[in-house]
């Protein structure tokens, strides 16, 4: 019951945040951060793959919504959704506890890894949705890289104060 609170709360919170502040935010017209990704980043490992892609459509579906970006969002967090588990495994081997919260303090060096690789498969998707063309490669490239920094480094600013995290391993 708790751990559904937990989420119901993480999701609400981050969609307000990203639609009331960061979805204005445009470095240079160039980056903006998603923040909501973290919500995906951060369901339990174990959780079933229908759940997670279930929850995955929802906070796309709900941020397009907010963005006024019919589907894009939800098509890019469907996919990276998806392969959310695959990651997981890929970069911490397949003996992980059910029900742990990935982190940089369960995961390692390999939570970082983790948290780059999907969102480079969310804005890779997202912003050659959105850009339905190859006219301009490079600045689709600087466009997509601006934006993973600018979320990944969000990400982890956030992971690095959450509280929760920093009890749960001790």
């Amino acid at each position: 019951m708790i751990n559904l609170l937990r989420g119901l709360v993480y999701f609400v919170v981050l969609v307000l945040i990203q639609a009331l502040i960061l979805n204005n935010i445009h470095f240079l017209r160039i980056a903006t951060p998603f923040l909501f990704l973290y919500f995906i980043i951060k369901m339990p490992v174990g959780t079933s793959r229908d759940l997670v892609v279930l929850f995955s459509f929802l906070i796309g579906l709900v941020i397009d919504m907010f963005s006024n970006t019919p589907g894009m969002h939800a098509a890019a967090c469907t996919l990276a959704g998806f392969i959310r588990e695959p990651l997981i495994r890929f970069f911490m081997g397949k003996d992980l506890p059910e029900g742990i919260y990935p982190s940089y303090k369960t995961f390692g060096y390999g939570g970082f890894r983790y948290v780059l690789s999907f969102v480079v498969i969310h804005h890779v998707t997202l912003f050659l949705i959105e850009s339905l063309t190859l006219f301009d490669p490079l600045f689709l490239a600087i466009r997509i890289g601006a934006s993973v920094v600018t979320t990944t480094l969000l990400i982890c600013t956030i992971e690095a104060f959450n509280i929760e995290t920093q009890k749960s391993g001790d």
